[in-house]
């Protein structure tokens, strides 16, 4: 029986390196492939998945608003996140979400095969790093961080300001307008009690956020 993966990023050449180190695995598989929102369920409506690969930066609505709805809709295909953001941040948001697990872009080639084959035996994919800080999270008396502050959307922005990128280059990449993040950002700095771009690039670094 087919093992059938939606793939749901919208760069080309990750899609493209997913389907060619799954292919090496599975002998009998099943790609489909989404770039956005709307694919993604466009796509869930037609067929049903053993696992959706997910981008958290899909343009638009990202990866976490797609993984919110999925499961709004009671839909219990299971999820693995994708991204180059630091693990250990997003892998909690994610699973906390309900997430299957989370994986690191970088580290596809060595880890893809292992977490999609641990994801289809009914259990989370973590790293040993996630798994370390959800053990630091069962005890009531930590504190939360900063960016634990944030909305999903808002630490987004902040990591995105982090990589450098400006106000008007993050409004095209999330297809929101100019003022829209430049609130994102104002908020982002008064929950954190930072100052400015560089204050909060710091912080991201000093934190491994990027």
């Amino acid at each position: 029986m087919a093992t059938k993966i939606l793939i749901a990023d919208d760069h080309s050449a990750i899609r493209i390196g997913v389907r060619q180190i799954c292919t090496g695995e599975f002998p009998f598989v099943q790609f489909g492939e989404a770039t956005n929102y709307a694919e993604v369920f466009q796509k869930l409506k037609e067929s049903d998945w053993d696992i959706v690969i997910l981008d958290i930066d899909l343009p638009g609505r990202n990866g976490l608003d797609v993984l919110k709805q999925i499961r709004a809709d009671k839909c219990k295909v299971p999820v693995l996140m994708f991204s180059f953001h630091g693990e250990e941040q997003i892998a909690l948001r994610a699973l906390k979400m309900g997430a299957s697990g989370y994986l690191s872009k970088d580290t596809a080639d060595q880890e893809l095969i292992k977490a999609i084959n641990k994801i289809l035996d009914g259990k989370k994919y973590v790293s040993p790093a996630v798994s370390e800080r959800f053990l630091e999270m069962m005890d009531d008396d930590v504190m939360k961080e900063p960016h634990e502050l944030l909305s999903d959307r808002e630490y987004q922005t902040l990591l995105l300001i982090a990589s450098g990128k400006t106000v008007s280059e993050i409004a095209d990449m999330l297809y929101l307008s100019t003022p829209t993040i430049s609130t994102y950002r104002a908020r982002i700095l008064a929950k954190m009690k930072l100052k400015n771009n560089a204050e909060l690039t710091n912080y991201a670094i000093s934190q491994k956020l990027v």
